[in-house]
C-alpha cells in the first residue's frame, strides 16, 4: 500500500514537471513582435522582417523660382536635375532633388513656399537662386537684402548647418531675351547687377559657395539656342552650362 502511494506520488510529481516544462517552452516562444532576439555577439535577429531600408544617396534641396525649375524645358533638363546626373557619372550617388520653387516667386514667396513645406533639416545639398521676381516687379533692394539673409540662413539650417553644403547662383541676365524691348536692355541690366551686388555680398560674408552664371546667361545674346521656347527663359543647354559649374563644386563639398 505505502509502496502505491510513493508510486502515486512520483507520478503526480513527473505530471507537474512536465507541464511546468511546456508552460515554460511556449512562454518563450511567444515574444512580442519586433523584439530582438541576441544569437551572438554583436549578431542579431529581429522577428519583425518588416524593416525599413533607408534610401540610398545625398539629399539635394533645390530652392528657387522659374529658373530652378526650369520653365519651359523638360524636368531632366533643369539645372539641379542635371547636376545630379553629372554627380552620379562621377560616382557620387545623389537622390533626385527635392523643389521648393514656381515661376514667379519672390524672396517673399519662397520664404512662404518654406514655412509652408517645412522641409527637413537633413539634406546634404542646398542651392538657391532668388531674385529675378524682386527686380521685376521692382520691389526695393532694401527688403531683397533682408529677405535674401533670411533664406541663406533657412538654406544652412536645411543643410545640416554645415555652410560648405550650400550653393548659391547669381540672378540670370534675362535683358537678352526678346522679351525686352531693345529700349528697356540696359536698364533691366544695370538692376540685375545690383541686385546680384546683394547677394554675392551677403553670400561671401557668410563664408558660402557663389557661383556667378550670369555671365553666361548674357551668351544667349547671340545664341538663341540657350533661350527657351517661350522667349524669356533659358533652354537645357543653358542650364547643362550651370550643371558644369556646381557639380564639381559639390563634389569637393561632399568628399
Amino acid at each position: 500500500m505505502k509502496k502505491d502511494i510513493q508510486l502515486s506520488f512520483f507520478m503526480i510529481i513527473s505530471l507537474l514537471f512536465a507541464l511546468f516544462s511546456c508552460f515554460s517552452c511556449n512562454k518563450e516562444e511567444k515574444l512580442p513582435r519586433g523584439e530582438t532576439v541576441i544569437i551572438a555577439k554583436d549578431t542579431m535577429i529581429n522577428k519583425d522582417t518588416s524593416i525599413a531600408i533607408p534610401a540610398a544617396g545625398a539629399k539635394y534641396l533645390a530652392l528657387g523660382d522659374s529658373y530652378t525649375i526650369g520653365q519651359n524645358v523638360h524636368e531632366t533638363e533643369r539645372f539641379p536635375a542635371q547636376t545630379a546626373q553629372l554627380l552620379r557619372a562621377h560616382n557620387i550617388d545623389v537622390r533626385d532633388p527635392q523643389y521648393i520653387a514656381s515661376t514667379g516667386w519672390t524672396t517673399t514667396n519662397l520664404l512662404s513656399g518654406i514655412n509652408l513645406q517645412n522641409p527637413a533639416r537633413d539634406f546634404d545639398i542646398v542651392t538657391l537662386l532668388i531674385g529675378v521676381n524682386d527686380q521685376y516687379q521692382r520691389r526695393d533692394t532694401t527688403s531683397y537684402r533682408t529677405h535674401f539673409l533670411e533664406l541663406l540662413d533657412k538654406a544652412v539650417e536645411f543643410a545640416r548647418s554645415k555652410k560648405s553644403r550650400v550653393f548659391v547662383l547669381s540672378i540670370p541676365d534675362y535683358s537678352v531675351t526678346p522679351f525686352v524691348a531693345a529700349e528697356d536692355k540696359a536698364g533691366v541690366s544695370k538692376q540685375i547687377d545690383e541686385f546680384n551686388a546683394i547677394n554675392k555680398e551677403i553670400t561671401l560674408q557668410n563664408g558660402i559657395v557663389y557661383i556667378d552664371i550670369t555671365p553666361s546667361t548674357r551668351g544667349a545674346a547671340n545664341d538663341t539656342s540657350l533661350i527657351a521656347n517661350d522667349g524669356l527663359h533659358l533652354s537645357g543647354k543653358e542650364y547643362a552650362a550651370w550643371a558644369g559649374m556646381l557639380a564639381p563644386l559639390i563634389k569637393k563639398a561632399l568628399q
